[in-house]
Parts: C-alpha cells; sequence; structure tokens
C-alpha cells in the first residue's frame, strides 16, 4: 500500500478562458493551502486587483467567501485545502473572478511534487501576456480596450490609456508579464 504525503507541492497553471492568444501563470504553492490561499495567490499571479467577488467551482460544486445570508449557496473556502478540491494530476478547477465582467479562468494541476522545505511558496515560475485592466468589460471589453490603445488615431485612444495606465503617454503592453515582480509581492 502507497501513502501520499500529507503535504505536497502543486504545480498550477491557470489560464484565462475565451482569449487568444491566451494569458497564463505556472506557479507553485502548497497543497495544503486554503481555497482562500489560492485565491490570494491567483489575485498575484494573474495581476489582479482584488477589488470584486470571486468563486471557484468543481464538479458543481462552488466555493467561495462565506455568506451568512446564503450559508448552503457556497461553500466556505478557508475551510477546504487545495488537496481535498484537486487531488490528481490533470484534474481542473474553475475560478471566476469579477462576476460583472466574468473573467473566468481555468486552473489545471500539472504535477504534483514531493515537499520540500527549502522550497519558496507560493512561487511564480513562468507566464505570458498582461492581465486585462480590472473593470474593462470582460473579454468583448478587453478587445476593444487593445483596439483603441493600439492604434492612436483611434478616438478613444487617449481616454483609454489614461484609465488604465493614468498618463495618455504611458503605452499598455499586452505582451507584458513581469515575473520578478510578481515573485516580489509574493513574498511581500
Amino acid at each position: 500500500m502507497t501513502t501520499r504525503a500529507l503535504r505536497s507541492i502543486y504545480q498550477l497553471k491557470v489560464s484565462l478562458k475565451g482569449l487568444r492568444p491566451p494569458i497564463w501563470r505556472r506557479f507553485l504553492i502548497a497543497s495544503t493551502a486554503s481555497l482562500n490561499d489560492l485565491h490570494q495567490v491567483l489575485q498575484i499571479v494573474m495581476g489582479w486587483a482584488d477589488s470584486h467577488l470571486h468563486e471557484f467551482t468543481k464538479d458543481d460544486i462552488r466555493y467561495g467567501m462565506h455568506d451568512a445570508e446564503f450559508p448552503s449557496a457556497v461553500r466556505n473556502e478557508a475551510k477546504y485545502r487545495l488537496n481535498q478540491v484537486l487531488k490528481q494530476e490533470k484534474e481542473k478547477l474553475l475560478y471566476t473572478y469579477d462576476f460583472g465582467d466574468d473573467w473566468e479562468h481555468e486552473i489545471l494541476l500539472e504535477k504534483i511534487l514531493p515537499f520540500e522545505t527549502d522550497t519558496q511558496l507560493p512561487t511564480c515560475l513562468t507566464g505570458k501576456r498582461a492581465c486585462p485592466p480590472e473593470d474593462v468589460g470582460g473579454i468583448w471589453g478587453y478587445r476593444a480596450f487593445l483596439e483603441a490603445v493600439a492604434d492612436p488615431a483611434h478616438p478613444e485612444h487617449d481616454s483609454m490609456l489614461e484609465w488604465a495606465t493614468g498618463d495618455i503617454k504611458q503605452p499598455f503592453d499586452p505582451e507584458h508579464f513581469d515575473l520578478a515582480a510578481v515573485n516580489e509581492m509574493l513574498r511581500g
């Protein structure tokens, strides 16, 4: 009989659904992290501002922030560990952020690695492309935003840049991903 370690390291890949080219991150996290901890890590690695509601879904079971008014609608994410929800490599979990823009993220358990005490957790290993700005209007709004900021002659070019970056002279680079900055925030 083989026994699984009580604690291991999960290598996860999170991909923002519905966009091409894809926006994704690969990171390591303790298998014993709560879903609430995972939410905090996702906010950092993806580049969100944690200013909207969110929810995890696996096998039609919903996990999120505890709501005293509707205690049975969503399970309290703080009471569930990652290894209680994702148990085997290749299993997936859905993470929805901002119910207005409805950003859906697919979380794939790529590898279960042995726990090593000297491994810095959580750690982002790699990723591609910038996170969309908050409140941009979901997938369709982000596409319109990219079109506007890419064309200086577009009537909304300056206003979109100022809204997203705070300065019409500061470009928005949809290809930019700063791994070092993400890992610094994860350690902070």
